[in-house]
């Protein structure tokens, strides 16, 4: 085994685990993203029914 075919094979590992932990942080990140939407729209429907239970109150 030659030095240089040794060092192609440390490059290609790098890159694989490169390439894993961007799809890993990649799908983190769109977990994290839909999570955030979701708390988003609970948040607009629960004001959304504060300013609707507000109305109702005040006829």
């Amino acid at each position: 085994m030659s030095i240089c075919r040794s060092s192609q094979s440390w490059a290609e590992r790098k890159k694989n685990f490169q390439s894993r932990k961007l799809n890993f942080l990649i799908s983190l990140k769109e977990s994290y993203e839909r999570k955030l939407a979701a708390i988003t729209a609970s948040i607009s429907k629960l004001e959304e029914q504060m300013n609707l239970d507000n109305t109702n109150t005040e006829n």
